[in-house]
C-alpha cells in the first residue's frame, strides 16, 4: 500500500468511526508519535510488531482494561 492510498484509508476510518471516545484515542496517539523520531528497537520491529504495540498502547490507556494496584500486588504478593 502506497502512501497515498494508506492515507486515503486512513481517512475513511477516521470518518467511518461514531464514538468519539475511540476518536480521541486515535488522535491522542497519532499526536504523541507524530514528531518522535524512530528509535533503534522500532526500527527493528515488523510491522505486525508495531501493530500490536500500538494496540496494546490504546487499550493500556482504557480504564476499564486497567487492574488496580493492589489487586496485583495480592495476587503476586510471594514474589515481593
Amino acid at each position: 500500500m502506497d502512501t497515498i492510498e494508506l492515507k486515503k484509508n486512513f481517512h475513511h476510518l477516521i470518518d467511518s468511526i461514531g464514538n468519539d471516545n475511540v476518536l480521541a484515542k486515535f488522535y491522542s496517539i497519532m499526536v504523541k508519535i507524530k514528531d518522535r523520531p524512530e528509535g533503534k528497537l522500532w526500527a527493528r520491529l515488523s510491522e505486525s510488531e508495531r501493530n500490536e504495540l500500538l494496540k496494546a498502547e490504546i487499550e493500556s490507556n482504557d480504564p476499564e482494561n486497567l487492574i488496580p494496584h493492589s489487586e496485583v500486588e495480592k495476587k503476586h504478593n510471594k514474589w515481593l
